[in-house]
């Protein structure tokens, strides 16, 4: 494991002015333009969507990915036929709460929208823009407020909530109320694509959930952290909604015999790359400085464990949705070559090699899992357009 000095050092020298070599801009253009045409083929013609449901309930959040990545394209704006129908697709799930969904998933289905209508330059947009973040704060876990809790994430759920609880601060899917590092993400994307200051009290609140799932003692008091100079961070604060009397901590990729920072040896959860990503990312959007261990503790692990054969921790699970918090988190860290343990990688490069490899004659991607909808074609390709659009662009 790194120490933070050589972690720092990393941060500090990582190279900041060298652009692709024009192969590998060309292999990255095609790849985009690939995948942009498999998915222009997939729109849902009656109604602009995709992945559309004709029995419901939809999930607008994957037209928002696919707008998203089309419209990170500087060749594309929103006047673009199949984008114009895509915008109106996922306005048409706008509720009176500001809330943009099929009456699931409220906080997952509207972070991704108000992400994707920050790139649309219309009063429409920015009516939902407004309200979508609206909704937002209200489903942040934060102190009792009886007209917010019961909240929409969790209906039965009405217990007092201060920062001594282990919900504080984070954001659930909506069907059970649980925070989890994954909507974290997605949460804190949005209010960043809208605008929203770091020093506001949502992004405040984040940090104390943000804190309290990374894997190292010297952020996170947690018995679960105890010793652990990890860095990287896991899924929860508790395995499930019913786990609320004490910090357990949950990791999708389960525990790993880590050496603690006082010599002897014991299992602890496991950090793993794509919500370590999520977990850099979301601290990159809060303005921490360079040098706050958050930070640095967070770039060790990803300079120990990069990696783009796998989802480190999970192997083939959540693939794609590593690709694209890998892209979003070393975009805004603002760097072009990291200085791992294996030596320096042009993270850019090497993302645009690998997706290339993995893309199918019809601009498609192979599937690697079926978990976490990750056999399904549409919302794959839009992972992995964005992460590109992040690559070339």
């Amino acid at each position: 494991m790194r120490t933070l000095i050589t972690a720092l050092a990393a941060l500090t020298q990582t190279g900041l002015a060298q652009p692709l070599d024009a192969e590998t801009y060309n292999r990255g253009r095609a790849t985009i333009d690939r995948a942009i045409g498999f998915l222009r083929g997939a729109q849902d013609h009656a109604t602009g969507g995709w992945a559309h449901n004709p029995q419901g309930p939809n999930l607008p959040a994957i037209s928002g990915l696919v707008l998203n990545g089309m419209l990170l394209d500087p060749r594309i704006d929103h006047t673009d036929d199949d984008v114009a129908r895509g915008i109106d697709y996922i306005l048409g799930f706008k509720k009176l709460d500001g809330g943009i969904h099929d009456g699931i998933l409220p906080t997952y289905n509207t972070a991704i929208c108000v992400s994707a209508l920050s790139h649309v330059p219309t009063p429409d947009a920015a009516d939902a823009i407004q309200s979508g973040v609206v909704l937002l704060r209200s489903v942040q876990w934060g102190a009792f407020d009886p007209t917010r809790n019961p909240s929409p994430e969790a209906p039965t759920f009405n217990e007092p909530v201060d920062e001594d609880h282990p919900f504080y601060g984070g954001v659930g899917y909506g069907n059970n109320g649980r925070p989890d590092m994954s909507n974290m993400q997605f949460f804190m994307q949005a209010l960043h694509d809208a605008g929203v200051s770091s020093e506001d009290p949502a992004i405040q609140k984040a940090l104390v959930f943000l804190e309290r799932t990374q894997m190292d003692e010297r952020v996170n008091p947690r018995g679960y952290a105890r010793g652990s100079r990890q860095g990287g961070f896991i899924y929860a604060t508790v395995p499930n909604a019913q786990s609320v009397d004490a910090f357990a901590g949950q990791s999708q990729a389960g525990e790993i015999v880590e050496t603690l920072s006082d010599g002897t040896r014991a299992s602890r959860l496991r950090a793993y790359g794509s919500i370590t990503y999520a977990g850099f990312k979301s601290l990159i959007f809060a303005d921490l400085a360079p040098d706050d261990i958050r930070v640095t503790a967070a770039l060790g692990w990803i300079t120990d464990n990069y990696d783009l054969t796998e989802n480190p921790g999970l192997g083939d699970d959540g693939y794609y949705y590593y690709v694209l918090s890998f892209a979003r988190a070393l975009d805004a860290f603002g760097v072009n070559t990291l200085e791992t343990s294996a030596g320096d990688r042009a993270w850019a490069a090497d993302l645009i090699d690998t997706l290339a490899d993995l893309q199918e004659p019809d601009g498609s991607f192979r599937v690697r899992s079926d978990r976490w909808l990750e056999n399904n074609d549409v919302l794959i390709t839009a992972y992995c357009l964005i992460a590109l659009q992040h690559a070339v662009n």
